[in-house]
């Protein structure tokens, strides 16, 4: 009999304010231009912690140093029929770098942006996901969650420290 077991889409996302104003990036989506925190998908052997490094890295060209965990969030995304997906966000707040020369923004991604609370709610109809402004306001709201919150057991890694790819 085949599996009809429901998996979720895992995803981490960088929450990041400086001077009052939040840093998202601009990218291509099948549904046009959308705004989103640097954010992406979990891959196999790194823990949330390391993929929000990654990919905070990659879509935004600045190093990112996670200093609490901001939440865990459930989505439910269906843009066509058909289509039907349920992400989990696990996502945190920290610093930036200045961007590091020579580095490219990730495929994809037009450019970063620097977005007073004001402006991002009032572009929430072009947000990736109602996840994103959700982030900010809990931000905002002070929430904060220590860093080891999230528990990697050492079945993640191999016997010798390194990533299972």
């Amino acid at each position: 009999m085949p599996s009809t077991r429901w998996t979720p889409f895992v995803t981490v996302a960088a929450v990041v304010e400086h001077e009052g104003r939040y840093l998202l990036v601009e990218e291509e989506t099948a549904d046009g231009l959308r705004l989103n925190n640097p954010a992406g998908h979990l891959e196999c052997g790194e823990s949330p912690q390391q993929a929000v490094v990654r990919e905070a890295l990659e879509e935004t060209a600045r190093a990112f140093t996670p200093e609490a965990l901001l939440g865990l969030y459930l989505s439910r995304f269906t843009p066509r029929p058909g289509d039907d997906r349920t992400y989990l966000r696990i996502a945190y707040t920290g610093r930036v770098g200045e961007p590091l020369p020579g580095r490219r923004l990730d495929a994809g991604i037009v450019r970063t942006l620097w977005l007073r609370p004001e402006e991002i709610r009032a572009q929430a109809a072009r947000l990736r996901s109602p996840l994103a402004l959700q982030c900010v306001e809990d931000h905002l709201a002070g929430r904060r969650l220590p860093l080891d919150s999230v528990y990697i057991h050492p079945s993640l890694w191999n016997e010798n420290g390194m990533n299972l790819r």
